[in-house]
């Protein structure tokens, strides 16, 4: 399994993907310090200079494609730092680009419409925006358990400083508490690589990968990584902070944060464990059983959410379940299971990225149109903001699981792989999940179909707005009509295609 995540190659870069992955890494950045210091009012020219970057990504894919998976090995003195570009790294590099770009462009407008965002904490949410693409852009490539690290501390800091930018009281009180757990779970993650380092005296993926053994020391140092990356992920039932977090941040930010910071976390569990314990069948059903109770426990609570944000956040919590069940398909499965398990896992995250930030997009836009936060507050949206309504149903579309979206084939794969592997209960919670995603989802539509309802009070939104989330609800769609090219990149494995 360790090929399938491009920690064994013989590729070496050329000075050209070197430096294209440079690009892509830094310009983030740079463009953020850019937007922080012109406050530009339109989205066009942050439009142009971030299509640089992904351009790059989009060379890399095609290098990648043809010679396979490269890494590079950077000196620093005593420490040695490893990355790698595989097909499964480019896709989440396109999909971090994706969504900040989509971000960018919808931001101006909303600091403008929103009279909450036109506070002097606007200025920092360009820089933090790019801080937070460079984190999650490192976390992607690295090979090595420093590297994951800062990696990690890096994104959790900058998520902190874009919820804490609307200044209000909730926001400060959620901000402050998400910082104290997130400082517990980096504890509890440091303390699980110094386990590591001290047992087998090197931080490297590939290189531990071949040294550990299953001893005492080995399931301490998992039990401390895993929980403090499972609670940064808001896995159940460590969720409780993340409905507080998004009930008070900024929609872009909001959009950002469900779509990639707690998907970081993920990655990073999900790749340790097939990394240092392959074989860990019982604790691996442990973690499956975690996600089967987000899944039901989360729709639950999405369906009976009065604030439109409470619905989307709660959504989260479910949705990620699917990802957990996706640990006792991986691990300690036969290869044919694992196969099939791998393509529908980060199928799965694609798609509900890609659906959850369109998702809160469209719902902010309802939100700042309206006045209203609860669900009860749409009645008469469907006649007067369609397109905003659209753009929800369609992500809704991805969320529920139903064709021709990526949410659809990757539920599909989830459950052939558990069909292959015997494991029937995956079954059940698929099709639980499913009836209740579309049942919150048809409670916002029930709501927003009332028409007998006169008020004078609407503001629209501006047309970008809505056609930003559109587009990201699209592309949830559209990836489902193409998934053999996502699926036959996540093939890539090794120094071979």
């Amino acid at each position: 399994m360790i090929e399938r995540l491009g920690l064994v190659t013989t590729q070496l870069p050329t000075a050209t993907s070197s430096a294209m992955v440079l690009l892509a890494v830094v310009m983030p950045v740079l463009l953020g310090v850019l937007g922080g210091a012109w406050r530009p009012l339109r989205g066009w020219p942050g439009l142009a200079l971030a299509l640089i970057p992904l351009l790059a990504l989009l060379w890399l894919v095609q290098q990648i494609a043809v010679h396979g998976t490269q890494a590079w090995v950077l000196e620093l003195g005593s420490l040695t730092l490893h990355w790698r570009a595989n097909g499964l790294t480019l896709l989440l590099l396109l999909l971090t680009q994706w969504l900040v770009l989509a971000s960018a462009v919808y931001t101006p407008a909303y600091l403008r419409v929103a009279e909450q965002a036109l506070g002097r904490g606007a200025v920092w949410l360009w820089p933090l925006m790019g801080l937070l693409a460079t984190s999650l852009s490192l976390i992607w490539m690295a090979a090595d358990l420093l590297t994951l690290y800062i990696g990690l501390e890096l994104m959790g800091l900058t998520a902190v400083g874009l919820i804490l930018l609307p200044g209000r009281e909730e926001a400060l009180a959620a901000g402050m508490r998400y910082l104290l757990l997130a400082l517990i779970g980096s504890l509890a993650f440091l303390l699980g690589v110094a386990l590591l380092l001290g047992s087998w005296e090197r931080l490297d993926l590939a290189g531990l990968a071949v040294v550990v053994e299953p001893s005492p020391v080995l399931w301490v140092a998992m039990a401390l990584l895993s929980a403090g990356l499972l609670l940064k992920a808001a896995a159940f039932p460590l969720h409780a902070w993340l409905v507080p977090v998004h009930g008070s941040a900024w929609t872009p930010v909001s959009a950002l944060h469900a779509a990639l910071v707690i998907k970081a976390s993920f990655f990073i569990a999900l790749q340790l464990w097939l990394v240092l314990a392959p074989q860990a069948a019982a604790a691996a059903w442990l973690v499956g059983g975690m996600g089967a109770a987000a899944v039901v426990w989360g729709g639950l609570l999405a369906w009976r959410a009065d604030k439109l944000k409470d619905v989307v956040a709660w959504s989260t919590v479910s949705q990620l379940g699917y990802l957990l069940i996706g640990f006792p398909l991986l691990i300690g499965t036969s290869t044919a299971v694992a196969s099939i398990a791998w393509a529908g896992v980060w199928l799965q995250l694609l798609a509900h990225s890609l659906a959850k930030a369109a998702m809160f997009l469209a719902v902010g836009n309802l939100m700042l149109a309206t006045g209203e936060s609860r669900v009860s507050g749409l009645a008469g949206a469907s006649r007067r903001f369609p397109l905003s309504l659209l753009s929800f149903g369609i992500a809704a579309i991805s969320l529920v699981g139903l064709p021709p979206s990526a949410g659809f084939t990757a539920k599909w794969l989830l459950l052939h792989a558990s069909l292959a592997a015997g494991q029937w209960p995956w079954l059940v919670v698929l099709a639980v999940g499913t009836l209740l995603s579309a049942a919150y989802v048809f409670r916002v539509f029930r709501y927003s179909f009332v028409e007998d309802v006169e008020r004078e009070d609407y503001r629209p939104v501006p047309l970008r707005m809505d056609l930003v989330a559109l587009a990201l609800a699209l592309a949830s769609l559209i990836l489902g009509l193409t998934a053999t090219w996502p699926l036959a990149l996540l093939a890539i494995a090794g120094g071979t295609p």
